[in-house]
């Protein structure tokens, strides 16, 4: 399953009561992240979040994607093998959203390109936490910024309009309030994820 919102939504913070749920539950599972969860991942990662970085807008594109292949194969499709369930923060839905409906890059290409770096692989649910984008400067403000979460208001609200067209487009997705109480939010994603249950 995949936790998918806007920068500061929350995925992270219910990633963690969710991996939380499942050692409980005592369900085999790892817990990842994307851009990130393997080596080469992890440095693509830096490379595209560092706010010192100036990245085209299709570069950005096939970086993401050049992660993700790696990702997929070194990480979530062996995972996937071995009978364990996976939970990712961020995966195709993100790269639709950011690059595809933000980025304005042509949504075919992004979806052709997704489908070969994932090699068709998707999530069996994909939950989006819906923020408002006015309320991103009000969440963790400690955080130093990177280089997405330094973009325009614009490009946050075309991000969250995106987010929320795909939510209600793609199979297995949906689109929950990050603006309630944490708990009412992961006990909804509890709720959904244990459908998937056998």
């Amino acid at each position: 399953m995949v936790l998918e919102g806007p920068d500061k939504s929350g995925k992270s913070t219910q990633a963690k009561l969710l991996a939380r749920h499942f050692r409980r539950q005592g369900i085999p599972f790892i817990h990842t992240r994307e851009p990130g969860g393997t080596a080469l991942a992890e440095s693509v990662r830096r490379i595209l979040l560092d706010p010192r970085g100036r990245v085209e807008p299709l570069a950005e594109l096939f970086l993401y994607e050049a992660s993700r292949a790696q990702h997929t194969q070194e990480k979530i499709l062996p995972a996937l093998r071995r009978g364990s369930w996976v939970l990712c923060e961020r995966y195709s839905l993100a790269t639709f959203a950011y690059q595809g409906y933000a980025r304005r890059l042509p949504m075919p290409l992004v979806r052709t390109l997704d489908r070969i770096a994932t090699a068709g692989l998707r999530p069996d649910l994909t939950v989006v936490l819906d923020i408002p984008d006015s309320e991103f400067a009000g969440r963790d403000q400690a955080r130093r910024l990177d280089r997405l979460e330094r973009e325009s208001q614009l490009f946050r609200r075309r991000v969250r309009q995106g987010y929320r067209r795909l939510a209600r487009r793609e199979r297995g997705c949906v689109l929950l309030n990050g603006r309630r109480p944490l708990a009412e939010v992961h006990a909804e994603i509890v709720r959904r994820v244990e459908r998937l249950r056998p």
